[in-house]
């Protein structure tokens, strides 16, 4: 039996990895997982009645507990997706993103590799450690061209710095200590069980029950937009064959500006809701002071991936918005749950004074 051990494996995008992992005969998964906020144990609970799911609720911060998680459960490879990731926190107070996605990923890295060191041969060539970041790495686009894999490293928030920062560690560990490592930088993700304070969720929320729709700017800011269960199979795919030492973007070309989605989104919701509202939705989007270093525009080549390992997005954007509209108007059960204690639908993103307060 293959064993996978996934970090982040509750939240947004690592539960939608282990969703596709355990309809796979033959194949185990160690989840580690300390539930923060943003993590849903909702998300699996089917999942543990399944002899082949194991959740071990420890931080990555922890070097001991990894050490202690690696070498008991023995995985096949690992796949590290346990991230702060909303760069409006980030702004807000960036040292839970230093905390997790630096000082965590060098942990993994360490239990790791000591790890990997006592297998025999056979089983360090097909050893995996996959470090799953993001577009933002890469700094910020004009009105034209791609992030390949070259572009040089520009971060401009705390949480974008703090992922390139654990990106370069673990290219470090695989040119200096020879583990087999691998890099995947993805678009901006959507879909079901994505934690309501990101763009898609915060406007439906805010459009069903009739409260202003905030947008950054003027709205024109551009992301390119993945659907998360086909980045979920793009990270199957490069784990399983994707080449050591490599970096693969992932993308789907599938471009809009923030305006764009939220008037979309709110033309959905007033498509798909059986009592109509008073006027349309679109009318509640409301222009906001913009986020501190707004990068303009976020956009990858995905030709590699797509060249070396046969990968493309399965659904097209308009489809998986639309169930993805569906699928939150289906469950406000899970929202308000998700949200309770958490967070309230207050902004996000603003700067720090002197003193380190937000302002």
């Amino acid at each position: 039996m293959t064993r996978i051990l996934v970090t982040g494996g509750m939240g947004f995008i690592g539960s939608a990895v282990i969703r596709r992992y355990l309809d796979k005969p033959g194949v185990s998964v160690v989840n580690v997982d300390k539930v923060t906020y943003a993590a849903s144990e909702e998300t699996l609970r089917f999942a543990e009645v399944n002899a082949a799911y194991i959740h071990e609720r420890h931080d990555i911060c922890d070097a001991a507990e990894m050490h202690r998680i690696i070498d008991e459960h023995r995985p096949d490879a690992i796949m590290h997706l346990a991230a702060e990731t909303h760069v409006d926190r980030s702004i807000g107070d960036p040292s839970d993103f230093i905390q997790t996605n630096v000082v965590g990923t060098y942990n993994l890295l360490d239990a790791a590799y000591a790890y990997w060191q006592t297998l025999a041969a056979p089983e360090q060539d097909a050893f995996r450690f996959h470090h799953v970041s993001t577009d933002e790495v890469y700094g910020s686009l004009g009105d034209t061209g791609l992030f390949t894999e070259q572009t040089p490293y520009d971060p401009n928030s705390p949480y974008a710095a703090s992922k390139a920062s654990a990106d370069h560690l673990v290219q470090s560990w695989h040119r200096t200590y020879g583990l087999p490592t691998i890099i995947t930088n993805c678009s901006n993700n959507f879909g079901p069980y994505q934690f309501p304070e990101k763009l898609i969720p915060v406007i439906i929320m805010k459009a069903l029950t009739g409260q202003p729709v905030p947008i950054y700017g003027d709205g024109q800011n551009v992301r390119e937009w993945l659907y998360v269960d086909d980045h979920a199979d793009a990270l199957i795919s490069v784990l399983k064959s994707g080449r050591t030492g490599e970096t693969y973007n992932i993308g789907s070309s599938a471009e809009r500006t923030n305006i764009d989605i939220a008037r979309k989104v709110c033309e959905l919701i007033d498509e798909i809701v059986a009592e109509p509202a008073a006027r349309p939705r679109e009318e509640l989007i409301t222009f906001t002071t913009d986020r501190p270093g707004h990068d303009f525009r976020y956009a990858l080549d995905s030709t590699k991936i797509q060249a070396e390992l046969g990968w493309e997005p399965a659904h097209s954007f308009d489809e998986s918005l639309r169930l993805t509209v569906k699928w939150y108007l289906d469950n406000m059960d899970w929202c308000k749950n998700a949200m309770t204690g958490k967070y309230s639908g207050e902004r996000l993103g603003l700067s720090r004074n002197a003193s380190g307060d937000t302002t």
